[in-house]
């Protein structure tokens, strides 16, 4: 594994760090499902308003838990943490909302994939993205 790695070189600090982004993700997708369907089934809210108070609430909270065990971010000024939560905010947005509903439209539009399908296709593409727009900029 050693040599497989060098020889891509990837280490292994960031696999791991992949790897806790990847839980931290599972927490917040979870996380996220409960809330839409809270926010829509239980409060009566438009399903729009549920999916964006969603994704407002549980972005932050990727924040806060890749800053401290991913990313590994010491406390800086205010204004440093909050120019690091906007270009997560960003980078969630970019991937999550845009890249998202660009790559769903060519899939099932006009290559005519399953939505269900797609979707899971699309983490391929966006998690590593998101990862790394994260890495080099948002907590850079």
């Amino acid at each position: 594994m050693e040599k497989l790695l060098a020889k891509f070189k990837i280490n292994k600090n960031l696999i791991k760090q992949f790897i806790k982004f990847g839980v931290v993700g599972a927490v917040n997708t979870v996380l996220s499902y409960v809330i839409t369907n809270v926010g829509f089934y239980v409060l009566n809210l438009h399903e729009q308003i549920s999916n964006a108070i969603a994704f407002v609430i549980t972005v932050f909270i990727s924040f806060i838990l890749n800053g401290k065990f991913v990313f590994k971010e010491q406390e800086q000024n205010e204004q440093s943490w909050i120019k690091r939560l906007l270009k997560v905010y960003a980078s969630y947005s970019i991937t999550g909302l845009f890249l998202t509903a660009i790559l769903l439209y060519i899939e099932e539009s006009i290559f005519g994939v399953p939505h269900y399908i797609a979707t899971l296709m699309n983490l391929i593409i966006t998690i590593p993205i998101n990862f790394l727009l994260n890495k080099l900029w948002a907590y850079k």
